[in-house]
């Protein structure tokens, strides 16, 4: 939550994804602050060329902004384990201030959960004197507890069958009351410590410090019988000696509302607000658990900071963008509908590509452009502009490029023709991928769109894909939630495009963008490469028009 996302459109292009990583390397220098570049789709191959041309690795992939349980500061507690006796769960939990405890297995896996109406509920409900046996108390427990120690009998042993007797009478009248197995509060007496070992007793709890005598001890020994030592008084230990069973022997092993790091505060909120538990187990991706979330933990939930780059519209935006808080946009793209609660840093410029921007905005800031950073740069405007051929190019990206290009110790037209093939393979896509590699949603008053683009070098690779797109195009349009898609095939060395379009009203507004008319779904518009200055802007005239 403290580093502050730099992040592009969803299907990012070279741009996006360079001007990201570029730009959030920018601001650290500027301010030493975290910037995170990141991602809001997949990398597609031209782009993958480049980063891997400069051995950088891919931004991480963000697919959404909504803040998840790992976004809010919830308490770190430990769990326990099921051995753990009452009395040290308690102390655990008053410590902590909190009602609700996990017990976990070894692994760090949720075994079961404690709370305090749990505890509650053991001590005043009407336990019997073999509440401790089927539990299987450890004996350890039961000297921590008592604030005793085993003096005779295995450490590791457990009470597993028979009654708590106080040996408040007599060595005579002992027999009436005490059962083989069973656990005997008594006091410093040899007689009746050696009455109970005779009358098969499992365990002495020997109060008020009292020393054993060796000749008890040996016999104790022989007997198995256990035998604790504890500075209390009978009346305290009998009261204080539940608290040593085990917390396994009380947990809730079902109907345990867990969340995990990934899950959506919204949500979450939704499920816990039904309920009337306070606190729940939070768990990692591998199902171990990393601590405890309250309602009230939901409510202090940050927004995230984050820095478009390469895009200021919703439609374009990683998904959840309405939970963050924008506090920079860098673009060069037409004003849309990014919304901000307060005054932010917007920077917008008529260039050919985000990657011009901010390297102006090194100089600027008189920032050396490293090797790796110009050629990164240098690659977003060479695959913005199609090598200087597009009209959204200027003759500051043109120079910028070129300044960027001998800084990374490259060839432009070398580069740049390296960059497209890479990107241009597009034989083995299927209809889906080559449709998504660089596609934009757009809104003309009541109209929703999407134009897609994709670009080659070769007339025959471009015709093939043809075949297949426009049945796709007709198969994706009822699902899509837009009226009509639109893609673009650009050949980047004849300087044209092949527009393609579905959608009731796709025809006439084509022709009226374009001024010719189309067949087949289709129409060639020679001299046209750039979607944003000479696609978007036709066809949203046209279709306001419609409209």
């Amino acid at each position: 939550m403290k580093s502050t996302i730099v992040i592009g459109h969803k299907n990012p292009d070279t741009d996006s994804i360079c001007s990201a990583i570029c730009y959030a390397y920018l601001k650290h220098r500027m301010t030493g602050e975290e910037y995170v570049p990141c991602r809001a789709g997949d990398i597609n191959g031209e782009t993958k060329y480049v980063l891997d041309k400069f051995s950088v690795p891919a931004p991480q992939l963000l697919e959404s902004l909504e803040p998840t349980v790992a976004d809010v500061p919830f308490r770190r507690i430990e769990g326990i384990d099921a051995p753990l006796s009452l009395k040290r769960a308690w102390e655990h939990m008053r410590d902590e201030n909190i009602q609700t405890v996990p017990i976990l297995t070894k692994r760090g896996k949720i075994k079961g959960i404690l709370t305090l109406g749990d505890q509650a509920r053991f001590y005043m409900e009407d336990q019997d004197a073999s509440a401790l046996s089927k539990a299987k108390t450890p004996y350890s427990n039961i000297a921590d507890t008592l604030q005793g120690e085993i003096v005779t009998g295995n450490p590791d042993g457990k009470f597993t069958k028979g009654k708590v007797v106080v040996a408040a009478a007599n060595p005579d009248l002992m027999g009436e009351h005490i059962s083989q197995g069973d656990m005997v509060i008594l006091a410093d007496r040899s007689e009746s410590q050696l009455c109970a070992i005779e009358l098969k007793a499992s365990c002495l709890i020997v109060c008020l410090g009292a020393k054993i005598s060796p000749s008890i001890m040996k016999i104790a020994e022989d007997a198995g019988c256990t035998i604790i030592t504890s500075p209390l008084d009978t009346y305290t230990a009998a009261k204080l000696i539940n608290q040593s069973v085990p917390v396994g022997h009380l947990m809730r092993k079902s109907d345990i509302i867990t969340f995990s790091l990934e899950d959506a505060v919204a949500d979450v909120k939704a499920t816990v607000s039904k309920l009337r538990i306070r606190y729940f187990p939070v768990l990692d991706p591998d199902g171990c658990y990393v601590g405890m979330i309250s309602q009230r933990n939901l409510l202090d939930v940050d927004r995230r900071k984050v820095i478009l780059v390469d895009h200021n519209e919703k439609g374009q935006a990683v998904d959840g963008i309405r939970s963050a808080e924008v506090i920079e946009v860098i673009d060069h793209h037409r004003i849309d509908s990014v919304e901000t609660t307060s005054p932010i840093y917007f920077r917008n410029q008529p260039l050919g590509c985000t990657g011009t921007i901010i390297s102006l905005m090194y100089r600027e800031n008189r920032i050396e452009i490293e090797p790796t950073i110009a050629g990164l740069l240098c690659s977003a405007i060479l695959s913005d502009t199609l090598m200087f051929r597009s009209p959204t190019c200027t003759l500051i990206d043109e120079n910028m490029a070129r300044e960027l290009a001998a800084i990374a110790g490259i060839d432009v037209e070398k580069h740049a023709r390296a960059m497209f093939q890479a990107g241009a393979k597009l034989g083995k896509k299927t209809p889906d991928e080559i449709f998504h590699i660089d596609c934009k949603a757009f809104k003309a008053d009541q109209y929703k769109i999407t134009i897609s683009q994709v670009t080659g070098v070769s007339r025959h690779d471009l015709a093939r894909v043809k075949e297949k797109m426009l049945p796709y195009m007709e198969s994706l349009l009822p699902n899509s939630g837009m009226d009509m898609l639109f893609l673009m095939m650009t050949n980047i060395i004849d300087r044209s495009t092949e527009l393609l379009f579905v959608g009731q009203g796709a025809k006439g507004a084509v022709e009226s963008a374009f001024s010719q008319e189309s067949s087949d779904n289709s129409i060639v518009l020679e001299g046209v490469v750039s979607r944003k200055k000479q696609v978007l802007g036709p066809l949203m005239t046209a279709l306001e028009q419609m409209n």
